[in-house]
């Protein structure tokens, strides 16, 4: 039913809490022939209830939203709806919610100062199934799931080891997870990207 043919515009679901900030994306978005906006939502709740309803090939998720984290609603969203990609839409620029949305399985963070056309090309992108996260964040992720140590991951990765743990213990954190084999087992569940390379 979400099949995604050349043909046919992507469908989007905007969501943030900023009505003006909705407004705007759903302007600037809905005129393109590529996409169809078909909902909005300001809230976790109404992001989740407006996917399971339109099923959107496309979400464009703010981080922060009054109800809750949108990288949990990516989070529940993706697993509902595995053919669903979102992207993460936010105001700062933080590695710790950048690993977070990778763990959830977005497929791409954005920094609301981008340009308009930086922003419809990335979000052409995606819809080709193509990922805008850092390969380097990727990179840790795979190397803790390969059962790489903090200081091996630290040298592949031009970090240092400090950097490196405190990455690796807020997945684990993040994740639920006491032990780095957790993580190797949870990166394979869910086939993030650069795995198998």
């Amino acid at each position: 039913m979400t099949e995604q043919s050349e043909t046919r515009p992507l469908r989007l679901l905007v969501v943030d809490d900023h009505e003006v900030v909705r407004q705007g994306l759903v302007a600037l978005l809905d005129r393109r022939e590529r996409f169809q906006v078909v909902a909005e939502a300001g809230t976790v709740e109404e992001a989740l209830d407006a996917a399971r309803r339109f099923l959107p090939d496309l979400v464009i998720m703010d981080v922060r939203l009054p109800d809750g984290s949108g990288i949990e609603a990516c989070r529940e969203i993706r697993s509902e709806l595995p053919k669903t990609r979102v992207v993460m839409l936010t105001s700062y620029p933080d590695e710790e919610a950048v690993l977070s949305a990778i763990i959830a399985g977005a497929s791409g963070y954005l920094l609301k100062q981008i340009r308009a056309r930086d922003l419809v090309t990335s979000l052409e992108s995606v819809g080709r199934g193509e990922s805008l996260l850092d390969p380097a964040v990727q990179k840790i992720l795979q190397l803790v799931a390969e059962g790489k140590t903090n200081k091996e991951i630290a040298a592949e990765v031009f970090l240092s080891d400090k950097t490196v743990k405190n990455y690796v213990s807020s997945i684990l954190s993040k994740l639920n997870l006491q032990r780095r084999a957790q993580a190797a087992a949870f990166v394979a569940k869910h086939r993030l990207p650069g795995s198998g390379t």
